[in-house]
């Protein structure tokens, strides 16, 4: 399949995958006997809470430091994070020994701020908010010149993340239905990008949370717009509004959106830790959350599937709080 008008190419992705070739893992995708029973389907599982730092978002960031000149280089780069972006930065600027910056509120989690200067990152902690963190950011660059690194809308960002897809066909050519937790849009379009382009029959399915669900909305309106309602546990994919050029290739590309409640959200991580033995994130979660809602059966039954799972930076009072929750909706004492 040619995609001749969108911002990103399949050419672009096999540029990613040399670059990240020796450098990123393989993750593993693993059958699920459980989610294959519960739906119909012959589910699989691409395990990118295996990937180093623990996220999908190495992928982009490596390909991203990567492909910098050797001007911006000597700058060094520049983001503003409290999630999985920071790790995936902070890493791939220590490997390829260039100097490294991430903003953050200071209500990030201290484990992830830890995580992050443990990876070789100056952290700068400004602001109780992610705005007010951004705002720094920019100030910052204003004053140094340092390359911003932005988490999703950029072309070789999704290239990164689009190497997953290829891994997908490595494994499974034959694959029907993928279906890929959604935030600002990085992750899916690379994907739908990939897949896309070697059979345009295979279903793209995004997910997102019923509290935000920025890229839904715009999906059904044709056109961006903003949704927030409340805090997510999926806060890993808590973006209000999409990337100008991921919701360009969504719009385009994708199937389908469904949105999880956090219920749904809590089973999922639940399941996962106790019958596919995997920690995973909130928004790690979302993919075999909208299998075991049934609101993509459609697209699943009897078919080879793959849910991506993206992600498994979870604290252990997460953890702890969903498997609480779990015991007294049950009564299990």
């Amino acid at each position: 399949m040619i995609i001749p008008n969108l911002p990103l190419k399949i050419d672009d992705i096999k540029r990613a995958q040399k670059k990240l070739y020796g450098n990123v893992r393989k993750t593993p995708l693993v059958k699920s006997f459980y989610l294959t029973s519960k739906t119909g389907g012959e589910i699989y599982l691409k395990l990118e809470n295996m990937q180093l730092t623990g996220s999908f978002k190495f992928r982009g960031a490596f390909n991203k430091i990567s492909n910098l000149t050797a001007e911006q280089k000597i700058r060094g780069v520049i983001a503003c994070s409290a999630g999985n972006h920071a790790q995936g930065v902070a890493l791939s600027s220590h490997l390829i020994r260039i100097k490294s910056k991430i903003v953050m509120p200071t209500s990030a989690p201290q484990a992830k701020v830890d995580a992050t200067r443990g990876y070789g990152s100056e952290v700068v902690l400004y602001g109780e908010t992610f705005d007010d963190a951004k705002a720094k950011c920019e100030e910052i660059i204003q004053e140094t010149g340092e390359t911003y690194l932005h988490p999703y809308d950029d072309v070789e960002v999704m290239a990164g993340q689009g190497t997953i897809g290829l891994d997908i066909l490595d494994d499974m050519w034959d694959v029907d239905t993928v279906i890929v937790p959604i935030g600002g849009g990085g992750i899916i379009s690379g994907i739908a990008v990939a897949l896309k382009s070697f059979n345009p029959s295979i279903n793209i399915i995004g997910v997102q949370a019923d509290n935000v669900h920025g890229m839904k909305a715009s999906f059904e309106a044709g056109r961006i717009v903003s949704h927030y309602e409340a805090p997510t546990i999926a806060d890993g994919c808590a973006v209000k509004i999409p990337g100008d050029l991921t919701f360009e290739i969504v719009k385009e590309l994708v199937n389908d959106i469904v949105t999880i409640s956090e219920d749904e959200l809590e089973v999922a991580m639940k399941d996962l830790l106790q019958r596919g033995k995997a920690v995973v994130e909130g928004a790690g979660a979302l993919a075999t959350a909208a299998l075991l809602s049934g609101k993509v059966e459609q697209y699943t039954k009897g078919k080879k599937v793959v849910a991506v799972i993206s992600g498994g930076n979870v604290d252990l009072k997460r953890i702890s709080s969903v498997c609480e929750h779990f015991f007294v909706a049950n009564e299990v004492k």
